[in-house]
């Protein structure tokens, strides 16, 4: 059933196309994804979907009655409202009347009884109990802090209160757009379940590629003002979209050559002849027209490394590391070997204290206990999450060769123009204040200051923030290439898995541990981010009660012998792993076939529930048999 259809909408900004005719329907039930590269208009399509901005030509439907929610890009304002006020207000006049309705009852002992009984009177003649439980439902699944006021919370539990504004209209249709900036990958992960259960019309826009996979199953590409659809997932996308650029470039050489020859042909049949083939001619034309109105694609980012003399062979020697602010220990007895050449990960929830442990491996913050030895030829290119790097009054010629014409770049001398341009700058927003710049321009810009500087040290602190998919492909061959240490933190598990070999975790109550190899790596095994939060804890009681119940659990199997029971299901362990990993084999060869989506919904779904089924099932198995073998060994 559809909810939203565009008629050849046309959006244009100057003499710049953004949307060129563009034909586009969202049906209920559908999950798709959004690509295109920065700048191409994506985010004024969803406007034009959500009806915030008018298309110049064509024109918009929307079915009567249906309610769209839309998670803007940019983060909600710090004002002096309520966490719970900003949920609730997701719901109109109903929100107004809750929020009343929970001030009034968070001082209850001084809450005019009066008023209260006529807001009681209120929410139920609109039924709006049951919505009231929402607004509690999702705040307490986002772990949100009700009652403390949105200047209090920092840009991570900004994102994640939008975001609880959005889900709790329960709309039909669901723009999201970057939804996953700010999160953590506790929140990310709670985020892809919730969608894949919802029922609704989704449209997201993501750099997230994993995340795009997991809750996507159609993609549409904007690129050069038109719309591209594709059935399936992002990965088989890529797969379809590199065979149509290989047909395109193929097809757009025949033509020129075509075009070549009849150039030839017409100048000539001016010197050969006076009576020229007018159908000729024409045609001749006709491809002239059809060349000028050819959209090149937009090329791509082409930025380097400027390399640096390699720093000695040990970086930095951590022993026994305690570090924390006032009662909360963020890392307790924690010692680590950081060698040169390492590509390190450092994962955790949001506030788990991997910046700081980050200024600590730098030497830039003395820890409160432990030492911290530091290598010899140490320099380092530092990338900050807070763009704290960046002049936003100043344009970026200021920015990055502090206003300089020439930079310096591996020994040789580049103008400021040209370096720029790898990172896609135009002449115009070179000069243009940072300020006004996107925030994929913006992190790019970033990059291509941090990166002009020798290095042997990349530190990375949330680097893919904002960037498109292929400037961040491009990052990652960029740092393959790098033979210097690489301390990456971020949230984006593709983009972990690609880069490092070795991950340093935060696993919550001050522990902070090491682990061979990426991030999917660590989570098949069992690994699992603990969400919390500096400025607003769990449950104590709930804690308390887990601390002990697994303190009995261990105390109860210390220096027990595993029993017969379990000696048979370690026996076992094996060939049920095995069982899966061919009943998961079968189901991806399934679904890579290229009619599969040619079947039924009902069926495809089907399909798709059974794969994450049994790869749930797979990593659970790989979870006991681990822990069957600890409780073997001792």
């Amino acid at each position: 059933m559809p909810l939203v259809r565009l008629d050849k909408v046309s959006v244009n900004f100057g003499t710049h196309t953004l949307l060129d005719e563009v034909e586009f329907t969202l049906k209920k039930g559908a999950k798709i994804g959004l690509l295109g590269r920065n700048g191409v208009g994506k985010t004024t399509l969803m406007r034009v979907i959500a009806g915030s901005v008018s298309p110049d030509d064509g024109d918009r439907w929307l079915r009567p009655g249906v309610e769209i929610a839309w998670l803007e890009q940019t983060l909600p304002e710090a004002e002096q409202q309520t966490v719970y006020d900003m949920v609730a207000g997701g719901l109109a006049e109903t929100g107004e009347l809750l929020t009343q309705y929970h001030h009034l009852t968070t001082d209850f002992a001084h809450a005019d009884m009066t008023e209260l009984e006529k807001v009681q009177g209120l929410l139920e003649a609109r039924q709006g109990w049951s919505l009231g439980q929402k607004v509690d439902r999702v705040i307490t699944q986002l772990q949100l802090p009700a009652d403390k006021l949105m200047t209090e919370l920092s840009g991570g539990w900004r994102k994640r209160v939008a975001l609880a504004r959005a889900l709790v209209k329960d709309p039909e249709i669901l723009l999201l757009d970057e939804p996953t900036n700010h999160l953590d990958i506790p929140a990310i992960e709670w985020l892809e379940r919730q969608l894949q259960d919802y029922r609704g019309a989704l449209l997201l826009i993501t750099h997230d590629r994993r995340f795009l996979q997991n809750v996507a199953d159609n993609i549409v590409e904007l690129d050069r003002g038109h719309l591209y659809q594709f059935e399936g997932s992002f990965e088989r996308f890529l797969r379809y979209r590199e065979q149509q650029l290989a047909a395109e470039d193929s097809a757009n050489k025949l033509f020129d050559k075509k075009l070549a020859e009849e150039e030839v042909w017409i100048r000539q049949g001016i010197k050969a002849r006076r009576t020229r083939n007018e159908g000729r001619v024409r045609a001749l034309e006709a491809m002239r027209k059809k060349r000028g109105e050819r959209r090149g694609l937009q090329r791509g980012a082409s930025f380097k490394l400027s390399d640096a003399e390699n720093s000695g062979k040990i970086v930095a020697e951590l022993t026994r590391i305690d570090h924390g602010f006032e009662a909360n220990r963020i890392i307790k007895d924690f010692s680590a070997l950081v060698l040169c050449g390492d590509r390190i990960g450092i994962v955790g929830a949001n506030g788990a204290g991997k910046t700081t442990l980050l200024k600590i491996i730098l030497g830039k913050l003395k820890p409160e206990q432990g030492k911290v030895k530091l290598g010899s030829r140490l320099t380092v290119a530092y990338f900050d999450q807070l763009r704290e790097h960046l002049d936003l009054e100043k344009n970026l010629i200021d920015n990055v060769s502090a206003g300089q014409d020439f930079i310096e770049f591996n020994g040789q001398k580049k103008h400021i123009i040209s370096y720029l341009s790898d990172f896609l700058f135009t002449p115009d927003r070179i000069r243009t204040p940072a300020k006004a710049l996107s925030g994929g321009e913006q992190n790019r810009a970033i990059l291509a200051k941090v990166l002009s500087k020798p290095a042997n040290i990349l530190v990375l602190d949330e680097p893919t923030n904002d960037l498109d998919i292929e400037t961040l492909e491009l990052l990652e061959e960029l740092l393959a290439e790098f033979k210097g240490t690489i301390l990456l933190v971020s949230h984006d598990r593709q983009f972990m898995d690609n880069v490092v070999t070795s991950l340093i975790v935060f696993e919550g109550g001050g522990a902070v541990n090491e682990y061979v190899g990426g991030y999917s790596d660590w989570s098949r095994k069992g690994g699992q981010l603990i969400n919390f939060d500096n400025a607003e804890p769990l449950s104590q009681a709930k804690k308390v009660a887990s601390d002990a119940g697994s303190t009995n659990h261990k105390i109860a199997r210390k220096n027990k012998k595993l029993s017969y029971k379990e000696k048979r299901e370690l026996e076992a362990q094996p060939a049920l792993i095995e069982q899966l990993e061919l009943q998961q084999s079968e189901l991806e060869t399934l679904i890579s076939q290229p009619d599969f989506y040619h079947n039924d919904s009902d069926t495809v779904q089907q399909t798709l529930k059974q794969v994450a089924s049994v790869q749930t099932q797979l990593e659970q198995a790989y979870q006991r048999w681990e822990q069957l073998e600890k409780l073997q060994n001792g």
